[in-house]
């Protein structure tokens, strides 16, 4: 293997790269661009795209892609080649700065939510210069954004951008406040770690409800689960070890900093964590990484799933995503510093994540809300659907000490806690432990969204997060510019939202019952599954909180609530189809000939006068189960046709949450109950223990 230090980026039109091929001026024009958001001129595009030809088919590649993230979840592409026809039957390879800067691939097949009707296929790329282009499987992928003919945004990343642009604009005005004219830009930063799970493919491709959907409609727990903890950063099997030295490489090429791997709680299960890096790179750098995980899985005989609750019994999958805010001088907006100064201005950027993600908590949820996450919140494995921030004992005391105006208990001092620079004490970090069960929690510089599923693109999560702090952080510029006392409004004010927002602060246990009554007398939403979350993206102050920052319109927004609404729809359709085939032309059968030849043993014994407890015993059982299945498979049937008959895609998906959804389970419940009891031979799919124990 190259030297990783060789290897990293090696794939990457990255700013190193950029400065030692491109002509001067045309670096610096483009670094403009990067870093202020000027727009690029033709002539300068022109430049860069024949550069960036030239270096991309010295790296392989034949081929270009406006690379974008739809409204799927996933990522698209579409191929054009560099040729170009010339005299004499020849060709030449030709890169243009406008098919650099933009593409049209067809719009009409993409989820629209209504923006789109099927008839209008026009639709535009552009490129999102502030993430680099890559090259891959001998093509150049070029990441952009995706947008309808007449503007509005067809994809995760655009809204991102966006949202980044609003929380620069008002983190800025915040630090003016303060005397700091150095800092140019403020960005969200982001290290999304990724959990997943690794089975052998012999076994995957006998599941049909794996290969489908993506988790296990049926099975029964195995003898062993995750009781004993001896998985959870346990010794990697050589298998998984080759996989993940593979994956790290891939990975390496494209710039991607994948630091930290290890085996998960579950079997089967494990976690790759990245460095932090810009969000909207985070973004494209998390769905190479689950690209790739899928990808390289196969080359060793295994396959890798990404389905927030793959098998019953055992931990889902998440997605932790730290989000934290620095500047471009390489200041930590989150840390606590080590001056008072310093500490004034992070408690006023703390005051404004509290008070938005309490005023904003509804959205937060929203963004994490799918039909997958919903088998995984609140299960005891993962956070609660209740949005609550934990800030660990430190932080809590010292806002405690703000609210009241009294003695910060740790500071040595019996001087009152003020935010004037000669009085507040230098805080502590990271003295306080880490608490898994809270949805967002403080962990020294930064916030961890645990909510997160595992499938999901991290792109809505975090324009929800940014949107809400440039809210609150314009709330506050605009009250501090009006003070004749800058460091008696700002502890006023910091105490006054603390005070105010108090409520969303909780650092218990989030699995806790009692926490679910807590939370109802503090007025927290508790939106359990993904249909009563989502309607709410279009509350009156949802919709004024995203155009006010110019983050989404209102028709993007109706379409994101007809997306999302439409994907958990299909999903659960997707699920029943897969059952009843399962059911029907698998399960049922088979259990019939394992009954049949129970009988037959019965009636031969029976005949010899021989004992036959064991037959008659399960006979039973799996008689009843096998017509309680079976009745209750015809009750799906009925009541899926009847969901499909519901035009109204709200009121549909509510009928999959209360009706569909509890169909299923019941089907499942006596599947499982024979599968405990059925000759292994007799079970027409592989086992839990087979799929969760497989790879060796």
């Amino acid at each position: 293997m190259e030297k990783v230090t060789e290897l990293f980026s090696s794939m990457v039109f990255d700013d190193a790269t950029m400065e030692a091929l491109l002509p001067k001026h045309t670096y610096k024009a483009l670094q403009k661009t990067i870093k202020n958001g000027e727009r690029l001129d033709s002539e300068v595009a022109t430049v860069v795209a024949n550069s960036m030809k030239d270096w991309a088919i010295s790296k392989g590649a034949t081929h270009y892609t406006h690379w974008f993230q739809p409204m799927t979840g996933v990522t698209a592409e579409k191929h054009d080649s560099f040729i170009s026809p010339k005299d004499g039957g020849k060709i030449i390879m030709e890169f243009s700065g406008k098919e650099l800067m933009q593409g049209e691939p067809d719009a009409s097949s993409f989820p629209s939510g209504g923006i789109r009707a099927t008839f209008e296929a026009r639709g535009y790329t552009a490129w999102d210069a502030t993430s680099y282009a890559f090259v891959k499987d001998g093509v150049l992928y070029i990441p952009t954004v995706f947008c309808s003919y007449g503007g509005e945004a067809l994809d995760q990343k655009t809204a991102l951008l966006r949202s980044m642009e609003a929380i620069n604009k008002q983190a800025l005005r915040i630090l003016r406040l303060f005397g700091n004219e150095d800092v140019q830009k403020v960005n969200t930063t982001v290290g999304a770690e990724q959990e997943y799970f690794l089975v052998d493919k012999e076994q995957y491709d006998k599941r049909k409800d794996l290969i489908y959907t993506g988790r296990t409609l049926f099975g029964c727990r195995a003898p062993k689960g995750q009781e004993l903890d001896d998985h959870y950063f346990g010794a990697i099997k050589p298998r998984v070890q080759a996989f993940m030295t593979e994956l790290n490489e891939e990975l390496w090429k494209l710039g991607v900093l994948a630091k930290t791997q290890h085996n998960e709680a579950a079997p089967a299960q494990h976690e790759l964590a990245p460095v932090f890096t810009t969000t909207n790179i985070a973004s494209d750098h998390n769905q190479l990484m689950m690209e790739f995980m899928q990808k390289i899985a196969k080359k060793h005989g295994m396959v890798c799933l990404l389905h927030e609750k793959p098998f019953a019994g055992v931990n889902g999958s998440g997605k932790h995503n730290n989000w934290s805010l620095s500047t471009d001088t390489g200041v930590n907006l989150l840390d606590p510093g080590d001056t008072p100064y310093e500490n004034a201005q992070f408690l006023l950027f703390l005051a404004a994540v509290v008070k938005a993600v309490d005023e904003y908590q509804d959205l937060i949820r929203i963004s994490v809300a799918t039909a997958g996450n919903d088998h995984r919140l609140g299960a005891a494995e993962a956070p609660p659907a209740i949005v609550s921030i934990y800030l660990g004992t430190d932080l809590e005391e010292v806002v405690d000490a703000i609210i009241s105006d009294k003695a910060y208990a740790s500071a040595g001092t019996k001087e009152t806690l003020k935010l004037g620079v000669h009085t507040i004490p230098r805080l502590p970090k990271d003295t306080t432990d880490r608490n898994r069960t809270s949805p967002f929690a403080f962990t020294g510089n930064k916030f961890e969204l645990r909510s997160l599923g595992s499938s999901d693109s991290i792109s809505e999560c975090n324009t929800v997060l940014n949107t809400a702090v440039a809210e609150a952080l314009d709330e506050f510029a605009n009250e501090l510019m009006m003070a004749s006392d800058f460091e008696s409004a700002l502890h006023e004010l910091v105490k006054r939202t603390f005070k105010e927002h108090k409520r969303i602060i909780f650092n218990g246990d989030g699995y806790d019952e009692a926490w679910v009554k807590e939370a109802k007398k503090r007025g927290l939403s508790n939106y359990k599954t993904a249909p009563d979350a989502i309607p709410h993206l279009l509350d009156q102050k949802n919709v004024e909180l995203f155009m006010k920052h110019k983050v989404y319109s209102l028709r993007e927004l109706e379409a994101r609530k007809e997306v999302r609404l439409e994907s958990y729809v299909k999903l659960i359709h997707i699920e029943v189809l897969t059952m009843l085939d399962m059911a029907n032309k698998d399960i049922l059968p088979a259990m019939s000939r394992f009954s049949a030849e129970l009988a037959d043993n019965i009636a031969k014994k029976s005949a010899m006068k021989f004992a036959c407890e064991y037959e008659k015993n399960t006979l039973s059982l799996i008689s009843e189960h096998l017509d309680l299945m079976y009745k209750a498979v015809r009750k799906l049937e009925d009541d899926e046709q009847a969901g499909n008959a519901i035009t109204d895609i709200s009121k549909c998906a509510d009928f999959c949450r209360d009706v569909i959804i509890p169909d299923m389970e019941e089907i499942r419940r006596h599947s499982d109950a024979m599968e405990m009891v059925a000759e292994q031979k007799a079970w027409p799919y592989p086992s839990y223990g087979l799929l969760l124990f497989g790879v060796r």
